[in-house]
């Protein structure tokens, strides 16, 4: 898990402080058809990255929802099974714009999903409507896409706690991926050159193609054990483990499109919501 250096009460250990370099065939992928990618929308949590987000069908007029990861909650990491819903927070993130530069100070209103259960997110409810941080900042929200992702595709994960983006492909999704307590279902796997490091955790990972956000960036393997936190494992159909140390992962999220109702409220009973309930 990508957390910075507080998470040490944990005893976390960090991905390495230095990332290698994309390669050239990389980013020059990478490059191609890029729908002006940039650090406006997302956020800085005081642990973690994150970005604000919407769905298709959300209103000017809706709070605005901030994304993260489940493990960057300020209450702590969700235990195996636990689901939290609409509960009051105050937290504030660091909006930032283009060039990567604050503009603003956002402030949740609640959390209103967190877990780390077959995937690792949290949703958190803002003050401000997209209305409102349009008109104020001239920014606007990154929209989820309601596809799941596919293999090959060019992406780019977009760090507002570095103020740094890492561009790579989609190598491939995980049936399992297991760490410590969690298990995480249909997982992203990035190539070789998003060495994400700590402090990446919730950072959103766009399309280079189409700008939309189809996964929230949160682990790797990190020393080559196998199944442990900071080391997750692949585990396929069979049970079989694959540990690929140095490779990063992601969760994807065209799922929370669907749980995402009227007024931005989160209806885990909608049709063709399969997030996990409490």
């Amino acid at each position: 898990m990508k957390k910075p250096l507080v998470s040490a009460v944990f005893g976390m250990l960090l991905v390495g402080a230095t990332a290698a370099p994309a390669t050239a065939v990389g980013a020059q992928q990478a490059q191609q058809n890029i729908k002006a990618v940039s650090y406006a929308g997302t956020v800085a949590l005081s642990n973690c990255s994150g970005s604000v987000v919407r769905v298709p069908n959300s209103q000017p007029t809706d709070p605005a929802l901030v994304m993260s990861n489940g493990h960057c909650l300020e209450s702590g990491f969700p235990g195996p099974g636990q689901v939290i819903v609409d509960q009051p927070s105050s937290r504030t993130f660091s909006l930032l714009n283009s060039a990567g530069s604050k503009v603003a100070t956002l402030r949740a209103s609640k959390i209103a999903y967190g877990t780390m259960t077959d995937t690792d997110v949290s949703l958190y409810q803002l003050t401000s409507t997209y209305q409102q941080i349009e008109s104020s900042y001239g920014i606007k929200a990154l929209e989820l896409s309601a596809s799941h992702p596919t293999a090959g595709t060019a992406i780019k994960v977009v760090s507002g706690y570095w103020k740094r983006t890492y561009s790579c492909n989609i190598d491939g999704f995980v049936y399992r991926l297991k760490e410590g307590d969690w298990t995480w279902k249909d997982s992203v796997r990035y190539t070789s050159a998003c060495n994400t490091i700590g402090g990446t955790s919730g950072s959103p990972v766009l399309d280079a193609a189409t700008g939309k956000v189809v996964a929230v960036n949160n682990t790797g393997n990190e020393d080559g054990a196998s199944c442990t936190v900071n080391n997750p494992c692949e585990v396929d159909e069979n049970g079989n483990v694959t540990v690929r140390q140095g490779i990063n992962y992601a969760e994807e999220t065209y799922g929370i499109v669907p749980c995402v109702g009227i007024g931005n409220k989160i209806d885990l009973s909608a049709p063709g919501c399969a997030l996990p309930k409490p």
